[in-house]
């Protein structure tokens, strides 16, 4: 089913006479307290979600902008109805903003869409033969998981490029064929001899049929250890390499081996420092609302598990009580591995409390 493209939908600016009733309602309407507000073209489309402190002044402000040269005013120019909620603190309409362009997709959020591409991240495809992959940010394509975020797309590619020759694994293109060696063809194909990877024994040539399913998949599984940080084996290995090859007196070979460890050693050092910040998020959270509308909310590993009232009465202390237990009981998910939908919001926590670290002091730690 072909997307509905909406990037070149032309239509008249707002008149200065809709902007005038528009900007009549916010004055009169709009209280300065946080919340989330939304653009509206004559469509129905949101074209733009923005959360502020202040609604009314935030929303004062974009009539007052040039246009076209101001960005704020060619939004406005493109709606036709402002509507917008008010939220409890701050950080709830953060969250509320977050969610809504994610669910909707709004073509004047720019910023937020490109928050996850400032960030590198490995992906594990899906499918048979999955290979690892270095990607700018995280979307919904072939991903089984990301491991990340990163900085330095450059050594994060040289580092994956050195795990995949430890362990075999393809870097081809994602549409190759694949033929493991236990794997029965109704008819058989002549097959070309396999790459030059292969061929110098860098990867197991699951194209070819150099390999097994069990073979491949048990060599993935090593890969995905030493991402998750349960098991250094790729970097043991090259260690005995470059260990056998200075004992061999062969110096050169050594320091070849010696380069590739660093380059999965400074891998590893990246993986040890966002597993510290994915577990050091992981608290109570109580924040102090607007007229007394206080909220809790459950955050672990860089995700709000849940978002509550905050509880002032014993029987409510106590459901509180159960359900921080149980959220904190599951077992977490091991190492550096992310699901997609979780990204954006670890990027905004991880934001958050370092722009505001006192906010820290508003967190319980649960035992």
């Amino acid at each position: 089913m072909a997307k509905k493209s909406r990037a070149f939908t032309f239509k008249e600016p707002t008149s200065d006479e809709q902007l005038a009733a528009m900007r009549a309602v916010v004055r009169e309407t709009a209280r300065n307290d946080p919340g989330v507000y939304r653009m509206i073209a004559d469509t129905g489309e949101i074209v733009y979600v923005g959360k502020s402190k202040q609604i009314r002044s935030r929303l004062m402000s974009y009539f007052r902008a040039s246009y076209p040269e101001e960005k704020g005013a060619r939004i406005l120019r493109d709606a036709t109805r402002i509507e917008w909620d008010y939220e409890p603190s701050e950080f709830a309409a953060l969250l509320r903003e977050l969610r809504l362009i994610k669910q909707y997709r709004p073509r004047f959020n720019v910023a937020m869409k490109r928050d996850a591409r400032h960030y590198s991240f490995i992906k594990i495809s899906r499918g048979a033969a999955p290979k690892l992959n270095v990607v700018r940010g995280a979307g919904t394509d072939d991903a089984e998981v990301y491991y990340g975020p990163f900085v330095g797309a450059q050594r994060v590619s040289e580092a994956v490029r050195e795990l995949n020759d430890v362990l075999g694994l393809r870097d081809c293109r994602s549409d190759m064929p694949i033929f493991f060696s236990d794997q029965h063809e109704l008819f058989q194909l002549a097959r070309t001899p396999g790459c030059i990877r292969h061929e110098i024994r860098k990867c197991l040539g699951p194209c070819v049929g150099g390999c097994t399913v069990a073979d491949y998949d048990h060599q993935l599984a090593l890969a995905r250890a030493f991402l998750d940080g349960s098991d250094a084996g790729p970097a043991d290995t090259l260690r005995r390499q470059m260990e056998a090859a200075s004992n061999a007196l062969e110096f050169e070979r050594a320091a070849i081996f010696r380069d590739k460890l660093s380059r999965l050693e400074a891998l590893r050092e990246q993986f040890d420092r966002l597993r510290f910040a994915v577990e050091s998020l992981s608290f109570v959270y109580n924040v102090q609302g607007c007229d007394g509308r206080d909220r809790t909310y459950v955050i672990r590993r860089g995700i709000v598990r849940a978002e509550l009232d905050s509880p002032t009465t014993r029987r409510d202390k106590a459901a509180m009580r159960r359900l921080v237990d149980d959220i904190f009981g599951e077992k977490p998910t091991a190492g550096s591995s992310i699901p997609t939908h979780e990204i954006d919001e670890l990027l905004l926590l991880s934001s958050w409390f370092r722009k505001f670290p006192e906010e820290m002091q508003r967190a319980r730690r649960v035992a």
